[in-house]
Parts: structure tokens; C-alpha cells; sequence
């Protein structure tokens, strides 16, 4: 439901002593979420407001987004991952859950591939896999657009959302966050999110967790087909395809996207 989305900047933060800022709610094992370029950890109000009845849900801002810290800008996105590695460190996690949506599923993907059993379950939501040629041409064409300044906020949102979402609170708010993000700190992450779609792709046949790949039918950037790649090639990967929706999911379809993230959770860890 649209109602469970919070207002920007209403969410009160902590931060870690490396400069990451983070919200927490619930008690229970711990989940981690990790939003996307562009947005903010608000991006997460509906899956906070439900999922931490039954978990320590920690959502975090990325680098240079809402009051994180930045990283420098010839950050890539294995410095990402070493970002939310240290993320970890300062709140004392281990064996975590970890979901993130469209660069923070790149971000949750190499956490998978690089720390072993601390990661209990991955889920990548709209994640990019190993993109076509014309595909992978055009994201590292707006991310040059970027790094010189020019900050499209309606092309994303075309991209984002279908023409019957365009007029919803969701779409409202994610405008207000990309309009409103740190133009250095979007750049620097616009660009690992553009080269990082194979950096740890290689990975997903030795992660043997379980693990969630979500995406909306009509994401036309982080394809079905993509999912339901990247589940093929992990030993507990599961595909899941939202039928209407685009790359927003989590915001335009929260129950069935609560619905398969308690699923997932409720998954039982494969042990050696």
C-alpha cells in the first residue's frame, strides 16, 4: 500500500563511525537493505514497516546518498562493497540477510561473492546482469552525462515507471529524491553501477545460499530475462517476475514484493 511510504528526510538516522547513515527497527535476526542510485533509504519505508516485526531490519544510505558519507569519485564497485563491508564492521553484523535494489543489489551481489557465511541470504531487486552491447552503451553514455554535470530526472523516471504510475505518490517521491541527490555523490555511483553489471557475475555458481532474484515484467534494464539468469547459475537461486510493474517494485507493488522477501527469509540455509 502507498501509505506505508514515509515522506522524505522522516526517517531520523544514526550514523557509523566511518560516516554510513542507517535507520533500524525491529528485533530478530538481522536484514540489511541497500537502495539504489539516486535514492535514499526511504526508498525501503515499505518493507521497514513490514518486515520488522519479525527481524532487525537495518536499511543504510549509500555513499554520497541522503547523509552517508561519499566515497572518492574514481570509486568502483568493488570499493562499494568494501564500503558496506565496513558498514558491517561498525555495527557488529554477522550473518546477515542482505536485499538491495538496482545498484545495491550490485552492491548485496558482491557482498555474497566476497564474504562468505556472514551473508546468510541475498536478494538482488531489479538487479542488472552481464548487459547487451546497445544496453551497456547507453548507461555508460548517462553516466559520462553525469560526471559532466546534466542530472536527467525525468528519463529515469520513464524508465522507472509505466505511464499508470506515473501520477502515484511513488513516483512523486522518487523525483523529489533524485532531484534532491548530492551531484558528485550520484556521479561516482552512476558509474560503478554502469561498468559493474559483470564485475562479480562470474560468482553466482559458488553462492550457496539462498538467494532472490526480483524484477518487474516491464523493467526494460533489469530484465526478466536477466533474473532468471542469474537464478539458473546460483545452486538456490529463485526467479521472481512481477507481472505490470517496472524497476520501482518495492514501492509500486510493496505487498507482493513483503510477501516474497518474508518467503525468502523463511528459506532454510543450505549447511555443507
Amino acid at each position: 500500500m502507498m501509505s506505508t511510504i514515509q515522506p522524505q528526510s522522516s526517517l531520523p538516522r544514526s550514523r557509523t563511525r566511518h560516516g554510513a547513515a542507517y535507520v533500524e527497527r525491529g528485533e530478530g535476526a538481522p536484514l540489511v537493505l541497500v537502495h539504489g542510485v539516486g535514492m535514499r533509504l526511504e526508498a525501503w519505508a515499505p518493507q521497514i514497516a513490514a518486515l520488522a516485526s519479525g527481524h532487525r531490519v537495518i536499511a543504510v544510505d549509500m555513499p554520497g546518498h541522503g547523509a552517508s558519507e561519499q566515497l572518492a569519485a574514481a570509486a568502483r564497485l568493488p570499493d562499494f562493497v568494501a564500503w558496506l563491508g565496513r558498514f558491517l564492521d561498525d555495527l557488529l553484523l554477522d550473518a546477515i540477510s542482505i536485499a538491495g535494489h538496482s545498484m545495491g543489489a550490485l552492491i548485496a551481489g558482491g557482498a555474497a561473492a566476497s564474504f562468505g557465511a556472514r551473508i546468510r541470504r541475498v536478494a538482488l531487486l531489479n538487479g542488472v546482469y552481464r548487459r547487451g552491447p546497445a544496453a551497456r552503451a547507453a548507461v555508460l553514455e548517462r553516466a559520462k552525462a553525469i560526471r559532466l554535470g546534466h542530472i536527467d530526472v525525468e528519463g529515469p523516471l520513464k524508465r522507472w515507471f509505466g505511464d499508470r504510475e506515473r501520477g502515484t505518490e511513488a513516483c512523486r517521491l522518487t523525483r523529489e529524491w533524485l532531484s534532491g541527490v548530492d551531484r558528485q555523490g550520484y556521479a561516482t555511483a552512476y558509474a560503478a553501477f554502469a561498468e559493474g553489471d559483470a564485475t562479480y557475475a562470474d560468482a553466482w555458481p559458488r553462492i550457496t545460499c539462498p538467494a532472490l532474484f526480483l524484477t518487474g515484467e516491464d523493467d526494460p534494464n533489469s530484465t526478466p530475462a536477466m533474473a532468471e539468469a542469474m537464478a539458473a547459475s546460483t545452486p538456490c537461486g529463485v526467479a521472481r517476475i512481477i507481472a505490470g510493474h517496472r524497476h520501482m517494485v518495492n514501492l509500486t507493488a510493496p505487498e507482493i514484493v513483503n510477501g516474497m522477501l518474508e518467503e525468502w527469509l523463511a528459506r532454510e540455509e543450505v549447511t555443507a
